[in-house]
């Protein structure tokens, strides 16, 4: 297949760029600088130039290509709301190329969006909007898109995907730990995480492509849900700080941006999503790769010695 994928150098695209070519696909990735299309071309990738904003570049695409993956967002949280909505133009400019067609569009969404405090699968609709949580405009655009014929499916990431080269939350985490000198949890921390290797979720992302069904959601989840407490008590034992309790009053002042996320509740399974598409996630879970040295680089041999 000629598979278009945007978000085509980025921490999760570039492994999904990888896993295609591995098995044969023929891939072109959207590059918004020369860095990234020099990227895309060292990889074995054709390159389209524009960006997430350009939407006739993302059109024009989608309509030479034979399937869509959509990875890309704008990482911006302090412009969140709008690069959400610039995430739902984009999913909209690349369906309405695949209108009527049997060719597949695969686009990104959350699993923190379905149902907090409970285990979500993959049969559940999320819980809130965009005029709630503006990160659900993908997963509207990819109703509204159903409703237009186009064969749209949903990959749900989990809140971590981690693995080298991870610029999400965790190290958001240490950093803060860092910063702060303590490693914390909201209450009890006994509120739960999924989390997928980056490696495990680009082959689900593939899979959805080449098997998946239309108007499908898949779970990229790669272990059993993890209190958050746990994963504070590693972050301060390879730091060698305390680890603490923050109350939700105190969280915002502590996290920042990140306190809703610390505090959240989302456990999810990838169950449905193993049976229906023969996905098996292979990588090391969660706490496992945060004992990797990249994690924890400037204090590496602290890290090493408190693991032992």
């Amino acid at each position: 297949m000629k598979v278009f994928v945007t978000g085509a150098t980025g921490f999760i695209g570039s492994a999904i760029v990888q896993d295609l070519l591995m098995e044969g696909h023929r891939v072109y990735g959207l590059a918004h600088s020369d860095a990234a299309a020099a990227s895309l071309g060292g990889a074995g990738a054709g390159v389209c130039r524009g960006n997430l904003e350009d939407l006739e570049s993302l059109r024009s695409a989608a309509a030479g290509s034979d399937g869509v993956i959509h990875a890309g967002f704008i990482q911006d949280f302090s412009r969140f709301k709008e690069a959400c909505e610039i995430d739902r133009r984009a999913i909209e400019a690349l369906g309405s190329a695949l209108v009527g067609s049997e060719r597949p569009l695969i686009v990104t969404s959350a699993t923190t969006l379905v149902s907090p405090g409970r285990i979500a699968n993959e049969d559940d609709a999320p819980v809130s909007d965009s005029t709630v949580s503006p990160r659900a405009a993908s997963e509207e655009a990819a109703k509204s898109l159903e409703a237009r014929g186009v064969r749209v499916s949903v990959v749900r990431n989990s809140p971590s995907v981690h693995g080298n080269g991870d610029h999400g939350f965790l190290p958001a985490l240490i950093g803060i730990a860092r910063e702060k000198g303590v490693s914390a949890y909201v209450g009890d921390g006994l509120n739960r995480w999924t989390a997928v290797h980056r490696f495990d979720a680009a082959h689900l992302y593939r899979l959805a492509l080449e098997k998946g069904s239309a108007s499908a959601r898949y779970h990229a989840v790669g272990e059993p849900p993890i209190a958050f407490r746990d994963i504070a008590e590693l972050i301060g034992s390879c730091l060698n700080v305390p680890v603490v309790s923050k109350s939700t009053e105190e969280a915002e002042g502590h996290f920042g941006f990140l306190a809703a996320f610390a505090g959240l509740d989302c456990p999810a399974s990838s169950r449905l999503t193993q049976e229906r598409l023969g996905w098996r996630p292979l990588y090391p879970g969660l706490l496992s790769d945060l004992k990797a040295w990249n994690y924890f680089a400037p204090q590496k041999e602290e890290a090493e010695a408190l693991l032992r």
